[in-house]
């Protein structure tokens, strides 16, 4: 195909980063973070869960820190 939009491709694996609600984490976690409603997790392509943190834009940063490409899922 011979476009004159070349789609961008990396060579670094991709990192889903979804939001997760507090209330469907375990107890044990939940207990660790009084007053936090939202949560973003930060996943391997696979489906692995890599990383919790409670901010999205952090959540992209660690990602891209070690050497992910993120992408947003909803």
């Amino acid at each position: 195909m011979d476009s004159k939009h070349p789609i961008p491709t990396t060579t670094r694996p991709i990192a889903y980063v979804r939001p997760v609600e507090t209330a469907d984490l375990p107890e044990e976690v939940r207990a660790q973070l009084p007053g936090v409603t939202r949560l973003y997790a930060i996943c391997h392509e696979e489906g692995e869960q890599l990383a919790l943190v409670t901010d999205r834009t952090m959540a992209f940063v660690m990602a891209r820190q070690n050497d992910y490409e993120p992408v947003s899922v909803h």
